[in-house]
């Protein structure tokens, strides 16, 4: 038949089978580069309307599956591009920036409370060879003494 669903799809020679990895790096590209570039559907007075890059004659389902933004209003455009959100951006950079300014800020503090504790670094730690002896030396002695008892 003449009709075959998306399942039944059969690669040709000159098609190759898309790589899993390649795939999800792809999908990582596309959210990041989502995160650092918003956009939105809200029209302000002095922007002006580019139409959809697949076409105007578009209902909102078809318009919102090519990531366009359906129109409200009949005078204007049915389906157009979306707007670059500059204050979401803004606000994303800045919850980016103080998370790192908030990770770097402790850092230090985690850093020196683990290399605090660790005996091969900090030398106070280690037990002294000298006081260790003393310590076996009075240990030995008193177990004589209170064994004698």
């Amino acid at each position: 038949s003449g009709f075959a669903s998306a399942t039944q799809h059969v690669l040709e020679k000159s098609e190759v089978a898309p790589n899993k990895l390649t795939v999800k790096l792809k999908d990582a590209y596309e959210s990041l580069l989502s995160f650092f570039r918003p956009v939105t559907c809200r029209h302000k007075g002095e922007q002006t309307l580019i139409p959809c890059h697949v076409g105007e004659g578009l209902n909102t389902t078809e318009c919102l599956e090519n990531k366009c933004c359906p129109s409200k209003t009949s005078h204007e455009l049915k389906c157009y591009m979306p707007f670059k959100d500059n204050i979401q951006l803004t606000f994303r950079l800045l919850v980016l920036v103080a998370g790192g300014f908030l990770i770097l800020g402790c850092l230090p503090f985690c850093c020196c409370a683990c290399l605090q504790r660790s005996q091969c670094v900090n030398p106070l730690r280690r037990a002294n060879k000298e006081v260790e002896q003393i310590v076996w030396k009075k240990r030995a002695h008193s177990e004589d003494t209170y064994g004698l008892l």
